[in-house]
């Protein structure tokens, strides 16, 4: 059955929230616009889907959600430039990792028009939620997961894609301390590291919070095998600046796609700068710390775009890196920022109109 996605069926609040909420002050992700989006999996197709009124989900306790974990996410951001115009940022990478992570975790792919033009018409109808402060912008929260009941180890039979928005300001202030991490693994080799899957940062916050009580704020993922190469940066991938080299890791079955870290790449080589995308010893950049050629390391993701990262941790040392002037940290993330709140060309195609 095709879904029509022309017929959005749109339920409006009739009191909007929005002159409750102080916009100088937005914790990231907390508050929520007065609407979502809806659309369930049901006999084998993909419903009607709907704009309701933002509520709860009620669930049967037999929903395969709470027991086996099917659920699938991605993470967006809606801009306002300084016209009122509304921009998304390379959506249609989010839609199609989306149908990626859905399909290593059995759930069934959500069509792009279901995506894009539900995305599309809740943006136009919470327009004047999108914050326009220095920094700030519409966080946007698409998920699926596995309504369907039963308690048998298999997958559900019913599923729930929903799109929730918060107006937000800046993930993270400041720089970063991380501690590399060589006991716990984030992710293996045939996993769902690669994957934007639930489960995946559940099992990320344990050994965060150890990091939390050394006095650090993320830890640096490594292998699962050897933890000799550095893969992530907490929930975000991670660059590493050796003289005037930036490094990033490939890709794998461990680590995420980002699309904040394709932009990155971009960027650099559009800037000049040179870039090499291969495995990075975490002994390799000990050593450069020791020997004064570690320049920057940096996280990069969609929340925060782009987090600096002052210093690392491993095995008990503690590791400072120099404060650069001219470093690439903020010169990427200008650009990438001028492009995504309309302040400059976007030479990539990157930007996407809303209205």
């Amino acid at each position: 059955m095709d879904t029509n996605v022309t017929n959005i069926i749109v339920e409006k609040v009739k009191n909007s929230r929005i002159n409750q909420v102080d916009f100088s002050d937005l914790p990231f992700g907390k508050v929520h616009t007065d609407h979502m989006f809806v659309c369930d999996y049901k006999n084998g197709a993909w419903e009607t889907p709907k704009i309701v009124p933002y509520q709860g989900i009620t669930l049967d306790p037999a929903a395969k959600i709470f027991h086996y974990g099917q659920s699938v996410f991605e993470g967006m951001k809606a801009y306002k430039d300084e016209a009122g115009d509304i921009f998304l940022f390379r959506p249609e990478e989010n839609q199609k990792r989306l149908n990626i992570s859905s399909k290593r975790i059995s759930i069934p792919e959500l069509p792009k028009e279901i995506f894009m033009e539900g995305l599309k018409t809740l943006l136009q109808i919470e327009k004047d939620w999108i914050p326009t402060s220095v920094g700030s912008s519409l966080y946007i929260r698409p998920f699926i997961f596995a309504s369907g009941t039963g308690l048998h180890a298999s997958p559900a039979n019913e599923y729930k894609f929903v799109i929730v928005c918060a107006p937000s300001g800046p993930y993270f202030s400041g720089k970063l301390k991380v501690l590399i991490e060589e006991k716990y693994s984030r992710a293996a080799n045939g996993g769902v590291g690669y994957a934007k899957a639930g489960g995946n940062y559940a099992g990320q916050f344990y050994p965060t919070q150890l990091a939390i009580e050394q006095g650090y704020q993320q830890v640096v993922w490594t292998d699962d095998n050897t933890h000799e190469y550095i893969e992530e940066a907490g929930a975000m991938n991670i660059f590493v600046r050796i003289n005037d080299t930036l490094l990033t890791s490939p890709v794998s079955d461990r680590i995420l796609d980002g699309v904040t870290r394709k932009s990155v790449i971009d960027i650099a080589k559009a800037e000049g700068i040179a870039i090499e995308i291969r495995k990075i010893r975490v002994e390799e950049v000990v050593n450069a710390s020791k020997n004064g050629s570690l320049k920057e390391m940096f996280g990069a993701g969609t929340a925060a775009v782009i987090s600096p990262i002052s210093g690392f941790g491993h095995r008990g040392e503690h590791y400072e890196l120099p404060e650069l002037e001219d470093n690439f940290a903020d010169r990427i993330k200008k650009r990438i920022t001028d492009i995504q709140y309309n302040k400059a060309e976007d030479p990539f195609g990157w930007r996407y109109q809303v209205v």
